[in-house]
């Protein structure tokens, strides 16, 4: 159960891109946190950490979902943590096992790019970045830029128009 509002995405239901993302997601084996980047009111951090039972850091800008994840981390008993976070700003000094993102298509590109580019500086060596995407929306400049910055790219599936993308930093 989580609770939402006016003003946070996908108030109304777990929108497909994350369902998907859910689906198609497994950890590796490096014994860092996850981290849930533009987490919204949570559902994809808390999730993932109750389903793996893996620390799971999320990071969220807008204040009302982030106080809207605060809620759903005690309401749901997770061991999730959520910062009120512009981008990487509050997780400045940590690495991460992987980092799981439906991206703010909404932001523009630009602000996408620099969530993929800072995947790439706070992933450990052998860590993952999942990426959901709509091809409408970008997936293929998105699978470009995370080739050029990655050295590779897969799609790990397709579900709907959805992309799950994945780079693992070498």
């Amino acid at each position: 159960m989580f609770n939402t509002d006016n003003g946070v995405f996908s108030k109304d239901y777990i929108d497909y891109g994350s369902f998907a993302m859910l689906k198609a997601f497994t950890p590796n084996d490096i014994a860092l946190p996850i981290l849930d980047m533009g987490a919204g009111y949570g559902p994809i951090g808390i999730v993932v950490s109750a389903l793996y039972n893996k620390k799971t850091v999320m990071c969220e800008i807008n204040e009302r979902a982030y106080n809207l994840a605060l809620k759903n981390i005690k309401q749901n008993n997770s061991i999730a943590e959520v910062h009120n976070s512009d981008l990487y700003e509050k997780v400045m000094d940590m690495s991460f096992s992987s980092i799981i993102t439906n991206p703010p298509i909404r932001a523009g590109k630009e602000t996408v790019f620099k969530i993929y580019d800072g995947a790439y500086e706070h992933l450990a060596t052998g860590g993952e970045l999942w990426v959901v995407i709509q091809k409408k929306q970008g997936a293929p400049s998105s699978k470009e830029h995370l080739e050029a910055l990655f050295g590779n790219c897969e799609i790990v599936n397709r579900d709907r128009g959805y992309y799950i993308l994945k780079s693992v930093k070498m």
